[in-house]
């Protein structure tokens, strides 16, 4: 009886209804259920989960701990068939499992249906929700789950900005009423658009969930940093000091003064210009110092108000256009007072049309020369004397 069970629930879970879950409910969970029903105490969980939910063993013996009271396949069933009727796919349905198995458990009428109906009211398609539900987040199968996703889903402006914000951190950790919306009201308040405040909640996934006098101190640190609100660097300035003691940032600033040979009103100036500097690991500030100072020559001063600088990659971006650049400087190509931080700033491919390809016919071995450069590699043409 549990093969046939099986086989009618692999073949509503490998087609895809067009019509409503919720209409054809009663006549799927009524097509996968069994004629006569089963012995309270045969049912075998860890069989069950294999054969007719696609777990491997092993994901197998680990969920069935979590369904050990489980007598019956009656739950399990109505909720297959309430994921077949979705649009699930049967590797869906398996990670959904795999990863909270006592979303077996949870009540179609009662949770599934209203949730799938709220967020269909919401503007969710069917294949959005299948989408949603197939991350498997516990959340997912209390009623609550609804109003919370659509205010997320309106807060991060996009079904694809809430699936990563769902794959990658965690959403439900905190109250919306008390925590979150109180959060996003002071980010409001410090001049942040709903853009920025998205954009935060990826980088930055436990900021939103983090207690509100907590982040007005995160707020203070910025606007200590000489970053103030309604800048156009503060959404930058907090994601840098978010959860670092102030003790950490002094020691970071005196690092930052010491290594660039920095005043102290310079280094105000270099992080209130790119306060993500403050993010960077000592090894790689140390590096970039000497070769931006030492090799290329900068004064201290000049990298102080260009700070954005450091933040580029020191062997894709950094060294291999010095290369460039000196290269066409030494062979009368390029004016000799051409700003090197003005060939840093360009996007790859502008670099490319301006310092490139016209001087093919100059330069013919130019193109592979400065591929070689973003490689790591060093040809014989940029080593200079």
């Amino acid at each position: 009886m549990l093969r046939l069970r099986s086989s009618i629930l692999a073949h509503l879970l490998s087609s895809s209804p067009a019509a409503s879950p919720a209409s054809p409910l009663h006549r799927l969970i009524s097509a996968a259920a069994p004629a006569i029903p089963p012995n309270p105490g045969s049912f075998a969980v860890e069989e069950y989960l294999v054969s007719t939910c696609g777990l491997t063993q092993a994901q197998a013996v680990k969920a069935s701990a979590k369904l050990s009271h489980l007598k019956s396949p009656a739950k399990p069933d109505a909720v297959l068939a309430f994921l077949a009727g979705l649009g699930l796919s049967a590797a869906d349905v398996a990670t959904l499992v795999a990863r909270d198995p006592r979303f077996l458990c949870a009540g179609v009428e009662r949770v599934l249906a209203p949730n799938v109906a709220a967020l269909t009211g919401a503007g969710l398609s069917r294949s959005d929700i299948a989408r949603v539900l197939s991350l498997g987040r516990p959340q997912f199968r209390h009623r609550a789950m609804a109003s919370t996703l659509h205010y997320y889903l309106h807060l991060l402006g996009s079904l694809d900005n809430l699936l990563r914000a769902l794959k990658y951190g965690s959403l439900f950790s905190s109250d919306v009423e008390r925590v979150v919306k109180p959060n996003v009201a002071l980010l409001h308040e410090c001049g942040l658009g709903a853009c920025d405040i998205a954009k935060l909640c990826l980088s930055s996934r436990w900021l939103l969930n983090t207690n509100p006098q907590r982040l007005q101190a995160m707020v203070v640190c910025a606007e200590g940093l000489g970053v103030p609100r309604g800048s156009r660097m503060f959404r930058q300035a907090l994601h840098a000091v978010a959860f670092l003691s102030q003790d950490k940032i002094a020691a970071k600033l005196e690092f930052l003064k010491n290594t660039f040979r920095w005043s102290d009103a310079e280094v105000g100036t270099a992080v209130s210009k790119a306060p993500t500097v403050l993010e960077l690991s000592k090894a790689l500030l140390q590096r970039k110092s000497e070769f931006l100072i030492s090799e290329v020559g900068l004064e201290p001063a000049y990298l102080a108000h260009r700070p954005v600088i450091l933040n580029y990659s020191m062997d894709g971006r950094l060294r291999p256009r010095y290369c460039v650049v000196k290269f066409l400087k030494e062979n009368a190509l390029l004016d000799r007072d051409r700003d090197y931080y003005s060939a840093v700033v360009l996007t790859e491919k502008v670099f490319m049309e301006k310092y490139i390809c016209p001087h093919k016919v100059a330069a013919p071995h130019l193109t592979e020369d400065y591929a070689a450069a973003c490689r790591g590699e060093v040809p014989t043409r940029f080593i200079f004397s």
